[in-house]
């Protein structure tokens, strides 16, 4: 057994993962598993810049988390810690200054990955689980999307490992940079929403020229965006990640519920009961990201995962 540390900082969010790995018995299991909405990319893509005060909540809580992984280190009070950073930092001219802030809290450089091994991370920590829920939840390939904040990633492999992977590939479209694009009215106007489609379907041109999409037979969906599309659709009267990982949501649902979101104004989307405040202006954005990979490729439902590219840094490490 082997205890780690992983830590994800995407456009939306930082999450922390301290976990306990068994490769004898290839399972995963939580110590702590906690998650801040920070905004990193705040106007990334219009400024090409992170922005002081979205450094400043990043930094904030790391802080904390670094306090919850010396509580869990061992008797030497060593830990092995991965720090990843995604498609904000990718974007962003100063990215320098959060490589430097990490660093001195964490005391590891943040990897600042390329869209395909950000891809494969998240392949391997949505699918490393699914064998064992039984063949109907084995039906491969496996099309994984990673829904985030700046980026989304489409994977497609054989099984729950990234060598498995037949193609991969990071576009961007996520739920913060088209919201800041097009949807900044409340709700948003028809031809915005039009707007939004129209470049998911460009990106969705460039992934399935890259990639063997349509050779997928079980489309697993992760992050934010999934995860509260997935607890509306099931009608939970709070967030409930048991409830929600490994669910199933048919085509039909995400329809509805997509159509539901992008009707509702501010305060009404925040006053669903799985909603987190930090979502309530970004999932209408996320969830039709969702409901248009549904219908372009046909899939009768979305096999929804609560592990995803946090798991699959916590993986890399052992």
């Amino acid at each position: 057994m082997m205890r780690v540390a992983a830590i994800d900082c995407g456009t939306n969010s930082v999450r922390l993962l301290i976990a306990d790995i068994s490769q004898e018995s290839d399972e995963l299991t939580d110590v702590e598993r906690r998650m801040e909405i920070v905004r990193l990319g705040q106007d990334v893509d219009r400024t090409g810049r992170l922005a002081p005060e979205a450094l400043e909540r990043t930094f904030t809580a790391m802080r904390g988390y670094a306090k919850l992984i010396t509580g869990h280190a061992g008797p030497d009070g060593s830990m092995p810690v991965r720090v990843v950073a995604t498609s904000a930092t990718r974007d962003a001219a100063n990215r320098d200054d959060f490589v430097a802030g990490v660093r001195e809290i964490f005391g590891v450089d943040p990897e600042v990955v390329t869209g395909d091994e950000e891809a494969r991370l998240s392949f391997t920590g949505a699918t490393r689980g699914l064998a064992r829920r039984g063949p109907a939840a084995d039906d491969t390939p496996y099309l994984v999307v990673d829904i985030g904040g700046g980026s989304t990633e489409f994977v497609v492999g054989s099984s729950s490992v990234s060598t498995s992977v037949e193609g991969a590939l990071s576009v961007d479209i996520g739920c913060v940079r088209l919201t800041e694009r097009h949807l900044t009215d409340d709700p948003p106007e028809a031809a915005a929403v039009q707007a939004t489609i129209a470049d998911i379907e460009a990106a969705m041109d460039r992934v399935e020229a890259a990639v063997p999409v349509r050779d997928a037979r079980t489309l697993v969906g992760l992050a934010g965006s999934v995860t509260t599309v997935a607890g509306i659709a099931l009608g939970l009267p709070a967030y409930d990640a048991a409830k929600i990982h490994h669910s199933r949501i048919p085509a039909e649902r995400v329809h509805e519920v997509s159509a539901r979101l992008l009707a509702m104004t501010h305060d009404e989307r925040a006053a669903i009961p799985v909603m987190h405040p930090g979502r309530v202006d970004v999932i209408g954005a996320g969830a039709l990201i969702l409901d248009r990979i549904v219908r372009r490729y046909g899939f009768a439902e979305v096999v929804v995962s609560e592990h995803d590219i946090l798991d699959g840094i916590a993986w890399s490490l052992v």
